[in-house]
């Protein structure tokens, strides 16, 4: 909790007891995610009429069978709505001791701004410009996790004990794989990349990402609580690390602020949230991972969004630059379901389904082991 709310609740405390409760990291999760669920649905509508008039709209591509026009104009750069909820209602409820704390924010605000960057000059450069070039926004993302990276390994200021800072864990093992020493900063590098632009890819749809994210934040939430809960972490033989628990209290203000961000962008969306929004929440949800040392899991909890990055990088690398023809009708991958005439919502709820199995299975690595 940040200093005045903390001593206000410790001088209360002393004559009700039940104000205990805020030092409760379960009570502080649930209760983050509520507050920046009810920030999302207040400032939504406000900031959604505030883009319009700015002329912050979004030019959406014709894929010729799909019928895009309903989609022209449509209010982009919506991603605002989730970080100014997500700093309203986290920095009402963080631990601002803990390094974990001001790891996250850095992360968050540096994604977010590379994102809005990018969106700004999509909107405001007309049909000639597409924001960021794809080496320019690689720069700045490489920037940022080059930063993050020497932050967690090289710094003394590093949240992650030296003896796991740079070991690789797989699901459904209980001993580390191997310690991959001084390589373990490129692969760190990788991993930051690699979720961050997965998150984006599959931005393309009314509600296609945000709720998958959530799902994601969810079941890394509970590994959060566990890994950083010294009697649950040895009980179910986990490495403990101190503060992780924090990641928790992250991991709710983002479930509840994409919620209510979901309120305004489920079918037929009123906003879209634009790179802002996904390299924010990709950019987080990779330091979340990292954190908490489940880096592969991701592949199983996040495998929606591998299948969409995956789907790019195939399309790109081996179909046209090896092979010269397309791999897929579209990418990423939703799209090619898209011209293959399905219903978007019906895509969208698939994507939905895939994303809660695959968080289901990535719990069950908690047990078995």
């Amino acid at each position: 909790m940040i200093p005045w709310l903390a001593h206000l609740l410790r001088d209360l405390n002393e004559g009700m007891g039940y104000l205990r409760l805020f030092d409760y990291l379960s009570f502080r999760t649930v209760m983050v995610a509520m507050t920046t669920f009810l920030f999302s649905l207040a400032i939504g509508a406000p900031m959604i009429r505030l883009l319009h008039r700015r002329g912050m709209r979004d030019v959406v591509e014709d894929f010729g069978m799909v019928d895009v026009t309903t989609k022209r104009g449509t209010p982009t750069m919506g991603g605002l709505i989730i970080v100014f909820s997500f700093l309203g209602g986290y920095l009402l409820w963080c631990d601002m001791a803990n390094p974990f704390t001001w790891l996250g924010l850095f992360t968050l605000l540096g994604f977010a701004g590379v994102g809005f960057v990018d969106d700004l000059g999509k909107v405001r450069g007309g049909s000639g410009r597409h924001g960021l070039s794809q080496k320019g926004k690689l720069l700045l993302q490489l920037t940022l996790a080059g930063i993050i990276t020497w932050w967690v390994m090289a710094s003394g200021n590093s949240p992650l004990p030296d003896e796991l800072r740079t070991q690789l864990f797989l699901p459904f093992m209980k001993e580390p794989l191997l310690d991959l020493g001084w390589f373990y900063a490129p692969f760190m590098v990788f991993v930051i990349l690699a979720v961050a632009n997965s998150v984006n890819f599959a931005d393309g749809m009314d509600g296609l990402a945000v709720v998958p994210v959530a799902i994601s934040f969810m079941v890394y939430a509970v590994f959060a609580y566990v890994i950083g809960n010294e009697v649950f972490s040895t009980y179910l033989q986990f490495d403990y690390i101190r503060g992780t628990g924090e990641m928790a209290v992250i991991a709710g203000a983002v479930i509840g602020a994409s919620l209510g961000f979901l309120w305004y962008n489920a079918y037929p969306a009123e906003v879209f949230m634009g790179d802002t929004g996904s390299m924010a929440l990709g950019g987080l949800l990779s330091v979340v991972i990292i954190s908490l040392k489940q880096e592969i899991l991701f592949v199983i909890v996040g495998g929606m969004f591998v299948i969409e990055g995956a789907s790019v990088l195939l399309q790109q690398e081996v179909g046209f630059k090896v092979l010269g023809r397309r791999l897929f009708l579209r990418a990423p991958v939703h799209h090619a379901f898209e011209r293959r005439g399905i219903a978007e919502t019906k895509i969208v709820t698939r994507f939905w389904m895939l994303a809660l199995f695959l968080g289901l299975i990535g719990l069950l690595s908690l047990k078995i082991r």
